[in-house]
């Protein structure tokens, strides 16, 4: 049985991986940003321990997690959580910029610093869901995809620097898919939401699980998934 570190498991992605897992047996510890959403996630996966700490603020991660009982075992750390603000780099303002540079980037270089020695031990697994904003960058999306470009050179500089150790490193690099996060887009596109023409989060979740089950004679580090039709 593993454990699995997931951030993002409240909706889209993150959710349909947390349900695979546990339906399997799996253990899970689905990190919250505060105490009110750590019980939303408890309802919606029951059996499931969860963390308190705020993507938004990386500054006190460290410190909430002092507060609480960590888990000993980490198998894999699923960096799924994200947020978006669309707009073009003459309007955006340095709160937008930090908002997304905060949650996107800065929290998941500081959740993989302070998970490594676990995953160490167990030679296990971080996987870092990007997108394909990570890969090209268009107009409006600026700060998005420079959080994405940045969470790229995180997982390739990891992998480097722990291949010794045995940990296994992953970016997936989903196109536009039918979630919450699409319908938030939509809205700032001014477009109409149509989730028949985006990627289910389930064909995604089945890609972030193939990379974590292939056997330790492989690596999976850069996937990348787009829509069929």
């Amino acid at each position: 049985m593993s454990t699995h570190l997931i951030t993002g498991a409240g909706s889209g992605i993150g959710e349909a991986v947390a349900r695979r897992l546990r339906e399997r047996g799996d253990e899970l510890v689905l990190l919250a940003r505060d105490a009110g959403r750590a019980k939303e996630l408890a309802a919606l996966h029951p059996g499931a321990r969860t963390l308190v700490g705020d993507l938004g603020n990386p500054d006190r991660l460290s410190w909430a997690f002092a507060q609480q009982s960590l888990p000993e075992r980490i198998d894999s750390l699923l960096h799924i959580a994200g947020v978006v603000e669309l707009g073009r780099v003459g309007e955006l303002t340095p709160k937008a910029w930090h908002f997304q540079l905060n949650t996107n980037l800065v929290a998941p270089a500081e959740l993989t610093r302070l998970f490594l020695p676990q995953l160490r031990v167990v030679q296990g697994h971080v996987v870092f869901v990007n997108s394909g904003a990570g890969l090209s960058a268009h107009a409006e999306w600026s700060a998005y995809a420079a959080t994405k470009h940045g969470l790229k050179a995180l997982a390739d500089s990891l992998r480097q620097e722990e291949h010794g150790n045995g940990v296994r490193v992953t970016s997936v690099y989903p196109g536009r898919t039918a979630s919450p996060m699409q319908v938030k887009v939509h809205q700032q596109e001014g477009k109409e939401y149509d989730a028949s023409l985006f990627i289910d989060p389930e064909s995604v979740a089945t890609t972030i699980l193939m990379a974590i089950d292939l056997p330790r004679d492989a690596e999976v580090t850069d996937l990348t998934v787009r829509p069929g039709h």
